[in-house]
């Protein structure tokens, strides 16, 4: 599969997979907790694009012509805080109704995160010869555990 159809097809899976959790789960925000962790994750998520400079921030795995890699603020604990944005808000949408299917969707959502996140790794080894030193002191996903 050519490399832009596989990041195209990963962003059709997290869009498609995070509508069916918000459809699914629509009164998560009928209850604090579940709504109060969607929020959490989406300031995060508004602090990482503020910390990003938008001509390096693009929503498929692909990294933009004359690019900089970020080490500031979110970036400076993990490589992908928009990823950890939108397991942390997904994860307040199906704490609301925890069932089988929830978790099933759920943890495909996670996969579908972490293949754009190896891709756009292995993209960024390409082509700066900073990210190994960075990788070396960051986690991928989850600030201090992942």
């Amino acid at each position: 599969m050519k490399q832009k159809n596989y990041s195209y097809l990963l962003v059709s899976l997290q869009y498609i997979f995070m509508a069916i959790l918000l459809y699914l789960n629509g009164n998560y925000l009928l209850q604090i907790v579940p709504l109060g962790i969607f929020i959490v994750g989406f300031i995060i998520g508004i602090y990482a694009i503020y910390n990003n400079q938008l001509h390096n921030f693009n929503i498929i795995s692909e990294i933009k012509d004359g690019a900089s890699l970020v080490t500031h603020g979110m970036y400076k604990y993990i490589r992908h805080p928009m990823y950890f944005s939108v397991i942390l808000m997904m994860f307040g949408v199906i704490i609301y109704n925890i069932n089988i299917r929830n978790i099933v969707i759920y943890l495909l959502l996670v996969l579908v995160v972490i293949l754009k996140a190896k891709k756009e790794e292995l993209l960024w080894n390409q082509t700066s010869s900073q990210y190994s030193a960075y990788k070396e002191k960051t986690k991928m996903i989850i600030p201090f555990i992942l």
